[in-house]
């Protein structure tokens, strides 16, 4: 069983893009969007409560191309994640545990570029489950729209009004509320992944004229910070 399940991961995880792939515009490109609910930040502690994800094609984002599961986390649910979140022990205690949804979740994953704001954390929890469970990470492409954010902020030659100095909230909260883009009062993942999409959506929209054109220079600048 553990064989057929490592063999299902390895097929549909998606592999490193060779150079034609790299080569296409990003409006061209297949990309999944995706955010997570966790009982905390701290990696070695905290355990995974929900993922939402949603497709794009290019700069489309498809509607009803989506993905939610609630999961009965690893850690118990603090007063403070439920605060956040929304969600319940009572929600959680019979839904899958991570170890049945991850091989669903790398299903809807295929081969697509992971994209998230600040996908690190996500990724980190993601790759821990990966790494207990098959020993190797997602070997899928990911770029990160609070990291893009922050190149398009350096390198356009006059800084758009959204940009303003100083100390600036780069949350995923004040990022839709600089692009008009509505947010639900609850940090719901696939709404977060929805209002991620969107912000993504802008910067597509924007990265050509800076030079940003193909699928390579977006994985170079869009990189994730490794998670602690």
């Amino acid at each position: 069983m553990l064989r057929a399940i490592r063999r299902y991961i390895k097929e549909r995880t998606g592999p490193q893009p060779d150079s034609k792939h790299l080569d296409r515009p990003i409006d061209e490109v297949h990309y999944l969007v995706f955010d997570t609910a966790l009982t905390g930040l701290k990696l070695k502690k905290d355990s995974i409560v929900s993922i939402g994800a949603v497709k794009m094609a290019g700069g489309k984002i498809e509607i009803g191309n989506t993905y939610y599961r609630l999961v009965a986390p690893r850690t118990d649910l603090t007063g403070q994640s439920v605060i956040i979140h929304g969600i319940t022990p009572s929600e959680v205690s019979k839904e899958p545990d991570i170890d049945t949804l991850l091989p669903e979740f790398l299903g809807f994953c295929g081969n697509s570029i992971i994209v998230g704001h600040f996908i690190s954390i996500d990724l980190g929890f993601i790759n821990k489950e990966m790494m207990q469970l098959y020993g190797s990470p997602m070997k899928n492409q990911a770029v990160g729209t609070f990291i893009l954010y922050q190149w398009i902020k350096q390198n356009e030659e006059e800084p758009c009004a959204y940009h303003e100095s100083g100390q600036e909230d780069i949350s995923l909260s004040a990022l839709a509320d600089k692009y008009g883009i509505s947010v639900s009062s609850a940090h719901n993942a696939l709404d977060d992944a929805y209002v991620t999409a969107q912000i993504f959506q802008r910067f597509i929209s924007v990265l050509p004229g800076l030079g940003v054109r193909n699928l390579k220079d977006l994985l170079r600048i869009g990189k994730p910070l490794k998670s602690k």
